[in-house]
């Protein structure tokens, strides 16, 4: 709104300049207004003195702020009826809002109102679901005992084909108020994978590759190893055994290969959640490693230690029946020395992988010698 030079008293005095006989033309052309701008102070301020002029507008920006808080005050009304209105509360919630309400000296009539509450479900006695429903819960709890791992819709057609006529709707909200509505668990999204060709520079210790294998001992209790190898040589780094080897595990065997022989500047994984957690893509990161995924479901992508997986399990896996995990260790450890110093690797021209590394080393030193 655009602000006025005159305050309201300087326009109360120039009206009762007319009073004393001067025409209207001489007070216009002396204050520098035009004739239309004094009329309408005539109509607005004509007959008021200065103290009514500031009564007046007192009145106003007394009226202003209460409109203003009028409208906050309806805005919170409404929002807070949406909210109340979507189920935010429960009946029982709302019936105890209610009665406080009515205790801060509101009639029934406006606490339900506000509460979006009927008068009807007020005066309603609750009941207690454990009693109303107690045949469902022991049809539920027989269930369930015989069969822990069933979900709703099992339990539900179980209790159907028992002759029992109770809808579904009942049925899930005792099973919910049971606390048996567990929560599925949601398979993680992997980001989308780019394959990366399976080359392989011919030098050792640039690319390592990583895979898990699975096998039981004579007692039937299962096992992991973690195979760790040179895409270069062929040449087995390391075989970690242990019923369960989590990222940190992973991390530690890496850290003990870093000692004997440094790192690589890539590793082939797949996508399982040890080698997808924050531990080891952290770890890798801070090392300026790379981490190269194969697709889910493409285990080619990762050939070269598929093909170690295959003769590992061939060779030692399914010969022996080990005892305990300690023989497990020992066996492997020998048989790891026996593949890489002994055993002849038909990709390598029927050379181990440790004399190849060593080929390869000398080629590269006498490739330098002679530049």
């Amino acid at each position: 709104m655009k602000k006025t030079r005159f305050t309201e008293t300087q326009i109360v005095n120039v009206l009762k300049e007319v009073e004393t006989g001067l025409k209207v033309d001489e007070i216009c052309r002396k204050h520098g207004i035009s004739p239309g701008t004094y009329y309408n102070w005539k109509s607005k301020y004509g007959g008021m003195e200065a103290s009514d002029v500031k009564k007046l507008k007192d009145t106003q920006d007394e009226n202003s702020k209460l409109k203003r808080m009028f409208a906050d005050l309806s805005l919170e009304n409404l929002a807070l009826k949406d909210l109340l209105g979507k189920k935010a509360l429960t009946t029982a919630e709302r019936r105890e809002a209610v009665g406080h309400l009515i205790s801060f000296g509101l009639s029934i009539v406006k606490a339900c109102t506000a509460l979006t509450l009927s008068r009807a479900t007020f005066y309603r006695k609750p009941r207690d679901w454990r009693k109303a429903d107690a045949e469902v819960i022991d049809g539920l709890n027989d269930i369930l005992h015989k069969s822990p791992q069933s979900g709703f819709w099992k339990c539900y057609t179980r209790l159907r084909l028992k002759g029992f006529k109770w809808n579904h709707k009942r049925v899930y909200r005792v099973y919910c108020l049971m606390g048996l509505n567990l929560k599925r668990r949601a398979k993680r999204v992997l980001p989308k994978r780019v394959p990366k060709p399976l080359e392989v520079i011919d030098y050792p210790n640039k690319q390592w590759a990583l895979d898990f294998m699975y096998d039981t001992l004579y007692c039937g209790k299962s096992f992991r190893t973690l195979n760790v190898i040179d895409e270069g040589t062929r040449e087995c780094l390391a075989i970690e055994v242990d019923t369960s080897l989590p990222a940190q595990r992973v991390v530690r065997v890496l850290e003990q290969l870093e000692e004997e022989r440094g790192l690589p500047h890539q590793i082939r994984v797949d996508n399982g959640p040890e080698l997808i957690s924050a531990t080891l893509t952290d770890w890798c990161d801070d090392r300026n490693i790379e981490l190269a995924y194969i697709k889910p479901g493409k285990p080619q992508q990762n050939g070269f230690v598929e093909r170690f997986n295959g003769s590992f399990r061939r060779e030692f896996l399914d010969v022996y029946l080990f005892e305990n995990l300690r023989q497990v260790r020992d066996m492997s450890w020998v048989w790891r020395l026996d593949y890489n110093d002994e055993r002849p690797h038909e990709s390598l021209g029927d050379l181990p992988p440790s004399v190849y590394r060593q080929k390869l080393l000398m080629e590269n030193s006498n490739l330098g010698l002679s530049h």
